[in-house]
């Protein structure tokens, strides 16, 4: 499936990655241990210099050399027994001996204990990193979501206004905000140079077209130069067809629209009935499963939606073909879908046919290329989600959902699910 809602289909998934957050905290785990390591060795050294140093307040220098019996001072006596080899062992340990045994145990303790306390605080510094981290970047992450937000919504309205210091993300946001406004502004002037133009074109072509009829109407026309004449006529409703077209994907695109209700299976039963001359001429079959689809918004642009979709379905097929259009609703969304026979299409190329001006392989000199465009600016103003899916034998499934008018129970429809 191919969203065509900012392109989504063109990118490749990206490897995943350790989110900011987690590499900063393993950025600061990793210095607090190797600090802590540091220190450590520094102390246990330390600590050992020191019990070196101060060998002889704790060894009279006499003890140092002479072994000292473990029994004491002998005694006149009988001879004692022999004894066993441990015993004969401690009974020639001298005091330097015992001072080295006594320092090996309070270095070992020492780093064991040392080693716990590392282990503890790393795992303290760890968690302190990961709340400081999300505390920092929290304002980041409000960014990114807006504009991710912004980039596959319809509006250009939404601003960040970032709160806080001003730091280096309060600077981010408020370059972003500027860059919003730029682009705010010069889609607006787009749509208004597209307007304007278009309403005054529409007058001339008029004047046009009633200069020409007239003298034909009339019958002043030789019949040599009457073919002309009809040309400039089919030309001249061409130009009034793109104009049309023109106005209707600027009011699509346009922001600011006044909400009433309406139901996407009327504006299908109207589609059908407008083009069944035309799918009778093609040899196209047109079929209909229509299901209530309430929504809310501006009916007149919401009737294009299955109007360019059904044409487009129509147009784009062969002989003995079909074109079958269903409405219904799924969840808290109303939906139109209209599947149709057709010319076997390619993934990769289904997002470049709702781009204005972009045409089918089979309808170079037939279509405008403004019908999928016109339908895609409608969706997004209407804050909806459009779809489009090569069918393997040829064709296109194009399904449009929209947010249900709010308020309304209406059951799912039969191909809601």
């Amino acid at each position: 499936m191919n969203r065509l809602l900012g392109r989504r289909a063109a990118r490749r998934t990206a490897p995943y990655r350790l989110p900011l957050r987690g590499r900063l905290t393993l950025m600061t785990t990793s210095v607090f241990v190797v600090l802590g390591s540091g220190l450590l060795v520094l102390n246990w050294l330390s600590s050992r210099q020191l019990m070196e140093e101060n060998r002889s307040l704790l060894i009279p220098a006499e003890d140092l050399t002479t072994p000292l019996p473990a029994t004491g001072i002998p005694e006149p006596g009988p001879s004692p027994a022999p004894l066993p080899p441990e015993s004969m062992q401690a009974a020639v340990t001298t005091p330097s001996e015992a001072f080295e045994d006594f320092q090996g145990r309070i270095l070992d303790d020492l780093l064991v204990r040392s080693l716990l306390l590392l282990a503890v605080f790393t795992a303290l510094a760890a968690l302190l990193a990961w709340w400081a981290g999300r505390r920092s970047l929290h304002r980041l992450t409000q960014v990114t979501s807006t504009a991710r937000r912004i980039g596959t919504g319809s509006t250009l309205e939404e601003r960040l206004d970032l709160s806080g210091p001003h730091d280096e993300v309060r600077e981010l946001g408020d370059t972003f905000d500027a860059m919003l406004d730029r682009l705010d502004r010069s889609f607006t002037a787009q749509r208004h140079f597209t307007a304007h133009a278009s309403h005054e074109l529409r007058t001339p072509l008029t004047l046009q077209r009633t200069a020409l009829e007239i003298p034909l109407a009339q019958g002043r026309v030789p019949d040599d130069l009457k073919p002309a004449l009809h040309r400039a006529l089919d030309a001249n409703a061409r130009s009034q067809r793109l104009i049309d077209a023109l106005l209707t994907l600027a009011r699509g695109e346009s922001e600011h629209l006044t909400p009433h209700p309406a139901d996407l299976a009327d504006g299908a039963r109207i589609a059908q009935e407008d083009l069944a001359e035309e799918a009778r001429t093609a040899e196209v079959r047109v079929t209909a499963r229509l299901s209530p689809a309430p929504v809310a918004g501006d009916p007149s642009l919401l009737r294009h939606i299955t109007l360019n979709l059904l044409a487009n379905a129509v147009r784009h097929n062969h002989p003995g073909g079909t074109a079958t259009t269903a409405t219904g609703t799924h969840g808290d969304r109303a939906f139109v879908e209209v599947t149709n026979t057709g010319p076997v299409l390619d993934p990769g190329d289904v997002p470049a046919l709702f781009e204005p001006f972009r045409r089918g392989p089979t309808q170079h000199g037939k279509s405008l290329g403004l019908g999928l465009a016109v339908v895609r600016a409608i969706t997004l103003t209407h804050h909806g989600e459009l779809t489009a899916t090569p069918r393997p034998g040829g064709g296109l499934t194009v399904r449009v959902q929209l947010p249900r008018r709010p308020g309304d129970d209406a059951s799912d429809g039969p191909d809601g699910s």
